[in-house]
């Protein structure tokens, strides 16, 4: 037989093997090294696991841990090794769910057992022990009723909540090793001895398929490496992600604190954190103003009637703060507003629009709120309560692709001025037309609004993945991804096509020919969401926020107290021309002032002295670049006006 592999091709002599090998004899035939990397195996394009049956002329791509689909299908394996660990070890437990995920993977189990660290070092132990049995995982399938059967003899009533779930039809694969069988899609590896290093990093709670209404589970997080040195190498990564992370860093430093008789999910911006968003609302605003964007101000809840013209009463009521009972028509019920849209497209029919007003750009910086799951609750990164730089763009349809151009420009404008372009992904979010009912419009209305984003995107050249499944109710978007310091992805920045709400609401111009025609919107952000950007550049800067940003960019530091009356002067010259400085003039040692403001991690430090003051002169240090030696004040504040003003990082 004759086969592609990697683009080469080779002839296999029938004589050694069978007319139909698996791929892993293929590859023990041609390279035993690229055997030992191999994970997985693409077949004429199609991802296959390596006991895969290669016919004559398939065409071959070996897949290894350093493709995503490789890292999946070995922390997957890991997964059922650890199910199996916890199993033996705990019998009465009931599995759940086990995938992998970015950088690792999870199972969630029923136990009466609690996983502390001694657990799981128990569960790790045993783990290492299945995987020296190199035990083969085997995949089988039964119909609907053998499945059922099954778990149920084996009582795991979650599986077989699960299997009643799939659609007629659909195949019901299960994978054994030893004593172990779960039900699973796959792919997996040929053995658990495939497993080279791997390491269980924490155990907190989740609810059963995400819902608090369901029962809280356990879920055990782990990650696997093909070598120590990578695992080593991770989990160092790992503390330091602990270090920077917002919710520990940001309480050290004031930014932010939460309290349980406000709500989980609604923040305290102190003092210096809310300086920060400040900073970043009025960057935001003056921009938009400079790029012809109209500025509204918008009630911050509506009544229900409002929320059915657009949809949102019907899509998203789950996630909306009802005030009154919506079920009760007779009387008047409100909710607080999940986004502006609605709002603003009031802006608009405030009069009747000529096409010669479009397009028309609003932007607000509007307070929004949404009703998360307790569980997705993740300190300033997923909140019930926050601010966003939101906009719409109602314009006609031959503009669309100019002011969607516009949209990302401002977009990665603020991106690499803030810090954070480099840290981004895009993605092309498109419906699911096999789950049509999330979504209003006809396929026809789709397939013309993700043509006309697909030809832009294109257009403009930008790298992005697709997402099925992921657009808004009315459209597809572009989502800028960003993962904070744990891996963990969520969108920052969107800019979404509407071709339907429009309509839905009455908005018409009348165009050069006399003729009433329904404008195009582009629903679209600045810079996202407030908070969670806040929480990203926490960490991003380990809170060394670059000048520009700082909450307090000068501590103006005496050495006595007899330059506190000097000190005091550079002070004020200083807030005279808008530095944000702060004076320390208590009867400390000059010692424990530095180090505070070091652990404050404030730009600038102006330290005052007897020579200081004879001399007229400050003595500066720089957290970036340490002692500046001395200079005048006007000197400084030239170098540190034009530092700001550049927004210099």
């Amino acid at each position: 037989m004759v086969i592609k592999l990697n683009g080469s091709e080779y002839a296999i002599e029938n004589g050694e093997l069978s007319e139909a090998p698996k791929a892993y004899e293929i590859l023990k035939k041609i390279d035993s090294a690229l055997l030992k990397a191999s994970l997985a195996i693409r077949v004429n394009g199609q991802l296959k696991e390596l006991n895969a049956v290669i016919e004559d002329g398939s065409e071959l791509e070996a897949v290894t841990f350093d493709d995503d689909e490789g890292k999946k299908i070995y922390r997957h394996t890991a997964s059922h090794i650890m199910a199996q660990a916890v199993k033996r070890l705990y019998p009465e437990t009931k599995l759940t769910i086990g995938p992998s995920i970015d950088n690792g993977f999870y199972y969630d189990f029923d136990s009466e057992e609690t996983f502390s660290p001694e657990a799981l070092k128990k569960i790790e132990k045993m783990m290492s022990k299945i995987i020296s049995e190199n035990l083969p995982l085997e995949r089988f399938t039964l119909p609907r009723d053998e499945a059922v059967k099954f778990m149920t003899e084996r009582n795991e009533p979650y599986k077989v909540e699960l299997i009643e779930a799939l659609p007629e039809g659909e195949e019901i694969s299960f994978y054994k090793q030893g004593d172990f069988v779960d039900l699973c899609a796959g792919l997996h590896l040929t053995s658990t001895g495939k497993v080279k290093a791997f390491k269980l990093l924490s155990c907190t709670g989740a609810y059963w398929k995400g819902d608090s209404k369901n029962k809280m589970l356990q879920r055990i997080y782990g990650t696997a490496f093909t070598s120590k040195e990578d695992l080593e190498a991770y989990i160092t990564a790992v503390e330091e992600a602990k270090k920077r992370d917002h919710n520990k860093l940001g309480r050290e430093l004031e930014l932010f604190t939460t309290v349980d008789s406000i709500g989980q999910g609604l923040p305290i911006l102190l003092p210096k954190g809310a300086r920060v968003i400040q900073l970043l609302q009025r960057f935001v605003e003056d921009e938009e103003q400079k790029r012809g964007y109209l500025l509204t101000k918008t009630p911050l809840m509506a009544k229900r009637d409002l929320y059915k013209i657009s949809g949102h009463w019907d899509h998203y009521l789950d996630g909306m703060f009802i005030i009154g009972d919506p079920h009760d028509e007779e009387k008047e019920c409100f909710a607080l507003r999940p986004m502006t849209c609605p709002f603003q497209y009031q802006a608009y029919l405030n009069r009747m629009r000529s096409y010669r007003d479009l397009p028309m750009r609003f932007g607000e910086t509007s307070t929004l709120f949404r009703n998360e799951d307790s569980g997705e609750m993740h300190g300033l990164i997923r909140v019930r309560q926050f601010t966003i730089s939101e906009g719409h763009l109602v314009l006609r349809p031959e503009q669309l692709e100019e002011e969607f151009r516009g949209c990302l420009e401002l977009a990665k404008y603020m991106l690499e001025t803030v810090g954070l372009a480099e840290d981004v992904s895009y993605r092309f979010s498109q419906w699911d037309p096999n789950n049509t009912s999330k979504y209003e419009g006809t396929p026809e209305q789709w397939d013309e609004a993700q043509g006309l984003m697909k030809k832009i995107l294109d257009n403009i050249g930008l790298d992005y993945k697709i997402g099925i499944d992921e657009a808004a109710f009315y459209g597809p978007k572009l989502d800028i991804q960003i993962k904070n310091v744990h891996g963990k992805e969520d969108t920052l920045i969107t800019i979404q096509i509407d071709m339907l709400l429009a309509k839905k609401f009455g908005m018409e111009y009348t165009d050069a020919d006399g003729q009433k025609k329904t404008p195009y919107i582009i629903h679209r952000t600045s810079l996202g969401c407030y908070e969670r950007t806040l929480a990203l550049l926490i960490e991003k800067y380990a809170g060394a926020f670059p000048a520009w940003l700082a909450p307090t960019q000068v501590k103006v530091l005496s050495i006595s107290g007899r330059q506190a009356e000097y000190a005091q002067k550079i002070y004020d010259e200083l807030s005279a021309c808008g530095i944000r400085a702060e004076l320390d003039n208590r009867n400390e040692k000059i010692g424990f002032k530095i180090r505070e403001a070091q652990l404050e991690k404030v730009p600038y430090m102006i330290v005052v002295g007897d020579k200081e003051e004879e001399d007229n002169l400050v003595a500066i240090r720089s957290r970036k670049n340490g002692d500046m030696g001395t200079m005048s004040l006007d000197e400084f504040k030239s170098k540190l006006l034009v530092e700001i003003a550049t927004k210099a990082r």
